[in-house]
């Protein structure tokens, strides 16, 4: 079955979400409205495009440059499944994954939604908590506001509570 992915937009080489040159997708819609959102056109869920998973793959297998393929938005968290087969195909052929998200670790390990879980499975990091704009701040590296953190998934998972990484 061919699952598709309603995007706001891409960003094919980008050198600000995360470590390298990444492919970054930024997805349609986001329940959170944090005032002073950097991407507030992608709020409705009824906006952007639909785009296959496998036509975004083959996009970001062509170029060699790409070290990892960020998900941004929106809220990624929203279309856990669509992205996780998406990250389960890139994670194949050698490509990290970085995830940002409005929600913090500790609310997705207390709300256990197994869509949710499964797409933390296949990231490397994770950049979550909400953009707080009393809190914004250039000096922090691939985040927009200081109470965002820079996590490691695998070692947050077997831990069962949020480690920081560091780039």
């Amino acid at each position: 079955m061919e699952q598709n992915l309603r995007i706001s937009g891409i960003i094919p080489e980008s050198i600000v979400d995360g470590p390298g040159i990444r492919y970054t997708i930024f997805v349609q819609g986001c329940p959170h409205h944090c005032p002073g959102c950097h991407n507030p056109q992608t709020h409705n869920f009824e906006g952007g495009t639909i785009k296959t998973i496998e036509s975004i793959a083959k996009d970001v297998r062509k170029n060699p440059l790409i070290c990892g393929v960020t998900f941004s938005g929106g809220e990624p968290m929203c279309q856990a499944a669509p992205l996780t087969a998406l990250a389960k195909d890139l994670r194949r052929c050698g490509k990290d994954i970085i995830c940002y998200t409005g929600y913090t670790f500790e609310e997705l390990m207390e709300h256990q939604d197994p869509q949710q879980m499964e797409l933390l499975e296949e990231c490397r990091y994770l950049i979550d908590g909400p953009f707080l704009q009393s809190k914004k701040s250039m000096m922090v590296k691939f985040r927009g506001s200081t109470n965002q953190r820079i996590l490691d998934v695998p070692a947050s998972l077997t831990c069962g509570h949020a480690v920081e990484a560091s780039f």
